[in-house]
């Protein structure tokens, strides 16, 4: 009543060894260094040109390559940029804490703070 399957299941996986694996050290590094050089695109656009070298070592050492960076100081406003950078930093500091690098860590939360301080400083300017 029921003929027998004579081919393979479309339900069964490919043979893996064909395709690259990533450890999740890989991928946290990929992970970082894409949110530091968000980062480092904001801090090139607010001109925080020590901030920015600091950034992109880091990229450097997790990359193995120097970032593309952007010259010049960018024509935006300089409260979003800082609010987005705070949230890159964030974003930053949560993943070298999953990866456990100390110094991206201390350098997200420098970054975070540096931008909390400057949106800060920016509302006191504007109460005045």
């Amino acid at each position: 009543m029921y003929e027998p399957i004579r081919t393979k299941s479309v339900h069964t996986m490919a043979d893996d060894a064909g395709f690259p694996h990533r450890s999740r050290e890989e991928e946290l590094d990929i992970q970082l260094a894409g949110h530091l050089s968000a980062l480092l695109a904001v801090t090139d656009e607010l001109s925080l040109d020590e901030a920015a070298e600091r950034i992109a070592a880091q990229i450097t050492r997790l990359r193995g390559a120097p970032p593309v960076r952007r010259a010049g100081r960018g024509t935006g406003d300089t409260g979003a940029l800082h609010r987005r950078g705070h949230t890159l930093a964030g974003r930053t500091l949560v993943v070298a804490a999953a990866r456990a690098d100390t110094t991206v860590a201390v350098l997200a939360a420098g970054r975070m703070d540096a931008h909390a301080a400057a949106l800060a400083g920016s509302r006191l300017v504007g109460a005045h």
